[in-house]
């Protein structure tokens, strides 16, 4: 069944080093790494008419899982997200196809929202992801919509959930420009209770302080 979707939908990739690249830059990367047969299936799925849906369910036998060089993405990944942002499919669609979606399928929904038509819509599957203890879907969680989309409440509860497991910042789009007072108590709470307990503060943690204002300056 092909995707619904929205003809006027953005295509713009993303940007400022947080998420993968998306659009042209990530469609020529995949390309270039791709075998031939791979490479014309590809071209053939992305085509206006194909069933993109269909080929987003058997995107990793098509094209492999093979980490893409530069994109910090399995190759699977990276066509799931073209077909997505080719199709710009609706926000049931794109709940569907999380919901029944393994954790790769998940990623790759999470990484192409900033770029489908579904505004605010698809904020719970971000909020599923985060309650995850997978560390590449929290990653992947936590790109433009989340910056775009989540309240402070959820944005700074996503930053916890970053340094409490591992998940490294640079992953976290808008940090510096949504850190707060507020966040940098809940982080200071969280450096106290790491001491006490004897336990090493993870680095990002006072990487994240540096940029947040003191919370008696708020």
């Amino acid at each position: 069944m092909p995707f619904p979707s929205t003809p006027d939908s953005p295509r713009a990739g993303l940007v400022d080093g947080v998420a993968p690249p998306a659009g042209e830059a990530l469609r020529a990367a995949l390309l270039d790494h791709l075998a031939p047969a791979a490479g014309e299936w590809l071209e053939a799925a992305l085509d206006e008419g194909a069933d993109r849906e269909a080929a987003f369910a058997v995107a990793a036998r098509r094209v492999g899982r093979e980490p893409l060089p530069g994109t910090g993405l399995p190759a699977a990944d990276a066509a799931r997200i073209l077909l997505l942002t080719a199709a710009a499919p609706d926000a049931a669609t794109v709940t569907r196809l999380y919901q029944q979606g393994d954790a790769a399928e998940r990623r790759a929904v999470l990484h192409a929202l900033p770029q489908l038509p579904v505004g605010a819509d698809a904020v719970p599957l971000v909020e599923d992801a985060l309650r995850a203890n997978d560390n590449r879907l929290i990653a992947a969680a936590v790109g433009r919509y989340a910056a775009r989309h989540l309240d402070a409440h959820q944005w700074r509860h996503a930053v916890l959930k970053c340094v409490f497991t591992g998940v490294p910042l640079t992953a976290v789009a808008g940090l510096t420009d949504r850190a707060d007072a507020e966040l940098a108590r809940m982080l200071e709470d969280f450096a106290a209770e790491r001491r006490a307990a004897g336990r090493p503060v993870p680095d990002d943690v006072a990487r994240a302080l540096a940029l947040t204002p003191h919370p008696q300056e708020s």
